[in-house]
């Protein structure tokens, strides 16, 4: 890291000094130290935009009460030990990286081990020669890392947790990272908003839970589901928008007013845009997003849904759902797909394997085989980017707005 900083350094004129966290008491004797500013549980610690999932970016204002208790809760429910090691390829200016890793880790003196840049191979390389204990990907990253092809070369015998988030986990995949490396895999789920985690799988939860839920409420945090439209609490098993309030919670989008009063309520909830419902023991499921809801003929379709059904295809690696424009119906849905290695699929096998299974209108209009899905640079599926390029291809006038 030091030598990153001194490669850095001739570019960045404003800066004095450099310490290593290990010259602490170094740090503190420098002369005008002892005048640092007086900072509060809720002063701003940082401005962390968005990914951009659904559009433009925005800044999150986050506080230190909300990043370090979320990061801590989070590490601890993971069972990281004190000398455990923590490994990922996270980028970290983002809140998996900077907060939950960063802060987690050093909440539990644990080890932190990382790459600069995601690669498989070297993911891989790093686990086992660190002897990784915990670790953390996005689905993406994690059926990267199931593919290569050198996986069973590599002693993972250290490995005890996966977790995953920040898109959706399919099921088969829940089950393929826990047969394959034999840990337990740990659902989160958040957002930048949220500091970033709202919900989380427990390591003994139920089998079935950990695959088809993202968990229950972290500590000390409200998560209710809504209806989007009355604002009331709907009842256990119903989809609704999810909403969640508490120390996790952002003070503001920076300068963006409008934007602030619309995500958060005056009641201090933060609304999430994510479509989800929550049992009677609290556990929730995420169907979608508001702005991803595709509304066909006046009915709701929910491309998580269908997107789950369609992984259960042995061809299928992975798959995203989409709407597009439609004179007749308002919107038609889209499938996305990108085959396993080596594997070859037609429209016509899709349509069959749907038919009889699925809801004659929840079997997608258009099929695309793809080898790449467009994403944000934290590894986040831009589902926009995907409809926008469909409508255009099509000469489709958009239904929707990013």
């Amino acid at each position: 890291m030091s030598e990153w900083v001194e490669q850095v350094r001739p570019q960045l004129p404003g800066l004095r000094e450099v310490f290593r966290i290990e010259e602490w008491q170094k740090f503190i004797d420098v002369p005008g130290s002892g005048a640092l500013s007086h900072v509060t549980p809720d002063d701003a610690a940082q401005i962390q935009y968005t990914s951009g999932t659904t559009g433009s970016p925005k800044g999150a204002l986050l506080h230190h009460r909300g990043l370090t208790n979320n990061a801590r809760c989070y590490a601890e429910l993971l069972g990281l030990p004190e000398g455990g090691v923590y490994a990922h390829a996270m980028p970290f200016f983002h809140t998996a990286g900077c907060g939950l890793a960063t802060l987690g880790v050093l909440q539990r003196r644990a080890t932190h081990a990382f790459l600069p840049a995601f690669d498989p191979g070297r993911l891989l390389d790093l686990w086992e020669q660190e002897r990784a204990t915990h670790v953390i990907g996005v689905p993406t990253m994690l059926i990267a890392v199931l593919e290569h092809p050198d996986l069973g070369r590599h002693d993972l015998s250290a490995l005890r947790v996966v977790s995953s988030g920040g898109a959706s986990v399919a099921p088969e995949l829940v089950r393929a990272i826990e047969s394959r490396l034999g840990v337990h895999f740990a659902v989160v789920y958040g957002q930048t908003e949220s500091s970033p985690l709202i919900t989380q799988i427990r390591l003994d939860d139920a089998a079935d839970d950990r695959a088809n839920t993202i968990g229950r409420p972290i500590p000390q945090i409200e998560v209710k589901i809504i209806d989007p439209g009355s604002g009331e609490t709907v009842s256990a098993g119903n989809v609704g928008e999810l909403c969640t309030r508490g120390y996790h919670v952002m003070r503001a989008y920076f300068d963006e007013p409008d934007a602030t009063a619309a995500a958060i309520d005056g009641d201090g909830w933060l609304h999430t845009g994510d479509l989800g419902t929550m049992d009677a023991r609290g556990y929730c499921r995420i169907v979608g997003r508001l702005k991803d809801m595709v509304i066909r003929g006046g009915e709701n379709l929910y491309p998580r849904e269908i997107e789950e059904f369609l992984y259960r295809h042995p061809k299928i690696q992975d798959v995203q759902i989409f709407g597009v424009a439609d004179d007749r119906y308002g919107e038609e849905l889209c499938a996305w797909i990108r085959t396993r290695a080596g594997e070859t699929l037609t429209v016509e096998e899709i349509r069959a394997f749907c038919h009889g299974q699925i809801a004659h209108n929840k079997i997608p209009r258009y099929v695309e085989f793809v080898d790449e899905f467009p994403m944000t640079v934290t590894g986040k599926i831009q589902k926009f980017g995907m409809r926008d390029a469909v409508e255009a291809k099509l000469g489709l006038k958009a239904a929707k707005t990013a």
